[in-house]
């Protein structure tokens, strides 16, 4: 009998592992947790050692057997990959090139060498200095962010110095707790000094607006490849997402001006043997293509609109090069043309009351088999007590569905909002935009 490979999950969660078992390799696989997903996900802090500690305990415990290592989170996720891998001696990207994403300092200055017209002005400062605004030599509005953050954490359109102080009170009180980590990281493992011994924490942006979407993709050996550009949809007049829908409705050629710009990046930062995600925007006024961010990793937020497109999901991309494999193809074997995860939100703070019955669920499930939801709130609980939202929204639900085209996958998701009760206690006031 064929011996099963043995693959660890940092973040291990049920919907994924489903998708995973759901893989036409799963059968030669065993999937275990490296880590759970509520090691690195609503924790109070966050410890490289003691979980790196935790991750080596699982492996001992299946006997020190273990062939391939992936993750399909965010930080600290993508940097306990390269880390346990190396350690293990298994296939995976180096830790200085997944750094040399997630840092977004860093990042830029390597992007900047090889697509500088397709990034925004940039400017790394430290929030713990006073004069930290006058400093930034930007035409207001931009934005800031942490050098290290996800999901729009603390991240903030600056519209003046009011503002700006204003926001800077947030920014010191949890700023730390994603930056303390990860410059850990950065010193544990001989990374850059300049980088190192850096005291700016956040960076400051101009602008880049127009169609947001993202390039997923992989590189193997010396090979970059792009598999799929899902578009990333806003609320109307808002900031926050709204929906990723897939495929995307871009053009052919921008979506080929796309792939280039993703191998120069990605051949200059060097990530290979790894997935990732792109994000960019494309401005057709000024028919130019901005790239926001590098993420390296595929996006678990694509999962089931992939599943659903191409009969797998893309996780079969991240476990293919977990294993030291080329990719196969994603031929077009789903039942659907196009698939969307919508984000449902609300923009005010509040007191959870209510959230959607089983019963409910069930219904609308029974009516749409291909409906997958997830519910990110719970009774009692105070929605600015969530963790890893964007500075501007909470999100109550994630919805999955797709549809022959996208008028029906709009009406299927209105629907289901329509079948579903959330009853929230909310605080009298508005959330900025």
């Amino acid at each position: 009998m064929k011996e099963k490979k043995q693959v660890f999950v940092v973040g291990l969660d049920q919907f994924n592992l489903d998708k995973l078992n759901r893989l036409p390799e799963a059968e030669d696989c065993d999937f275990h947790a490296a880590l759970e997903i509520s090691d690195i996900r609503g924790v109070d802090s966050i410890s490289i050692p003691d979980l790196l500690k935790k991750a080596d305990e699982k492996i001992a415990a299946n006997d020190g057997q273990i062939d391939a290592v992936v993750s399909y989170y965010d930080f600290p996720g993508t940097v306990l990959v390269p880390i346990i891998a190396e350690k293990y001696n298994l296939p995976g990207p180096t830790l200085e090139s997944v750094l040399k994403c997630e840092h977004k300092y860093w990042s830029r200055l390597e992007q900047q060498k090889v697509i500088p017209k397709s990034i925004p002005q940039f400017k790394a400062f430290n929030p713990f200095d006073d004069d930290a605004f006058e400093q930034i030599d930007f035409i207001t509005p931009y934005w800031i962010k942490p050098i290290k953050s996800y999901r729009s954490f603390l991240a903030y359109k600056i519209n003046g110095p009011v503002q700006f102080g204003e926001y800077m009170q947030e920014v010191r009180e949890h700023v730390d707790f994603m930056s303390e980590p990860f410059n850990y990281i950065f010193k544990e493992y001989g990374m850059p000094h300049e980088f190192t011994d850096m005291p700016e924490r956040m960076i400051a942006e101009t602008p880049i607006t127009g169609h947001q979407c993202t390039v997923e993709g992989y590189a193997y050996d010396d090979e970059v490849v792009v598999y799929g550009i899902v578009d990333s949809v806003r609320e109307e007049d808002r900031s926050s997402f709204s929906r990723y829908e897939y495929p995307s409705s871009l053009p052919q050629e921008i979506q080929f001006r796309m792939a280039d710009l993703t191998r120069r990046a990605i051949t200059q930062i060097g990530l290979w043997n790894s997935p990732f995600n792109i994000e960019f925007f494309y401005n057709s006024t000024a028919n130019q293509i901005y790239l926001l961010e590098i993420n390296p990793r595929i996006s678990q937020a694509h999962t089931d609109i992939f599943e659903k497109i191409h009969g797998i999901s893309h996780h079969h991309i991240m476990l293919s090069l977990a294993l030291g494999k080329r990719p196969k193809a994603l031929d077009y074997d789903g039942d659907f043309r196009i698939a969307a995860h919508f984000m449902l939100r609300t923009f005010q703070n509040g007191e959870v009351k209510e959230t959607p019955s089983e019963k409910e669920i069930k219904a609308l499930k029974e009516r749409y088999d291909d409906l997958a939801i997830k519910i990110n709130v719970k009774p009692e609980m105070n929605l600015d007590e969530m963790f890893g939202q964007d500075s501007y929204s909470y999100e109550l639900a994630n919805i999955f569905l797709g549809g022959k085209n996208k008028e029906e996958l709009l009406e299927k998701y209105d629907e289901v909002v329509r079948g579903i009760t959330f009853k929230i206690d909310y605080i009298q006031k508005d959330m900025l935009y």
